[in-house]
C-alpha cells in the first residue's frame, strides 16, 4: 500500500487548506486512516483519524471544531479539510495507514506497530 500526500502550502492565519492522501495497491475502506504532524523540534502528533468505511472519526483536542477527516470511497483517497489555521498548525503533515485489527475506535497514537504505512509527508506553512 502507497500513499501520497498533496495540498500542503504557505496560508495566513484564519485561512483554510485542504490536504488530499491517495492510496495505490490497496483499498483504504477496509483500514483505519489517520492524520498526523510533526513540526520542528516536536514529536509526531496524531490530528484525525477515521475508522473503516469512515463510520466513526476522532480528533485531537487542538484541532476539534477546524479539522475534518473524510474519504472519497469511489476515488480511493482521505482527505483533511483544515479551517481557521494557526500558526501552531505549522507542520510536516502525513496520512497513515493503520493494518492491525479494528479495535472499535480509531488511535491518535503514531505507532508505527499499527501505522504500518505512511506517506512522505506535505508541508503546511501557517504565517502572515
Amino acid at each position: 500500500l502507497q500513499l501520497v500526500e498533496s495540498g500542503g502550502e504557505l496560508v495566513r492565519p484564519g485561512g483554510s487548506l485542504r490536504l488530499s492522501c491517495a492510496a495505490s495497491g490497496g483499498t483504504l475502506d477496509y483500514y483505519v486512516i489517520g492524520w498526523f504532524r510533526q513540526a520542528p523540534g516536536k514529536e509526531r502528533e496524531g490530528v484525525s483519524c477515521s475508522s473503516p468505511v469512515g463510520v466513526s472519526t476522532k480528533n485531537s483536542e487542538s484541532v476539534e471544531g477546524r479539522f475534518t477527516i473524510t474519504r472519497d470511497r469511489a476515488k480511493n483517497m482521505v482527505y483533511l479539510q483544515m479551517n481557521r489555521l494557526k500558526p501552531e498548525d505549522t507542520a510536516v503533515y502525513y496520512c497513515a495507514v493503520d493494518t492491525a485489527p479494528f479495535t472499535g475506535i480509531c488511535s491518535l497514537v503514531p505507532n508505527v506497530g499499527r501505522y504500518a504505512h505512511w506517506g512522505q509527508g506535505t508541508q503546511v506553512t501557517v504565517s502572515s
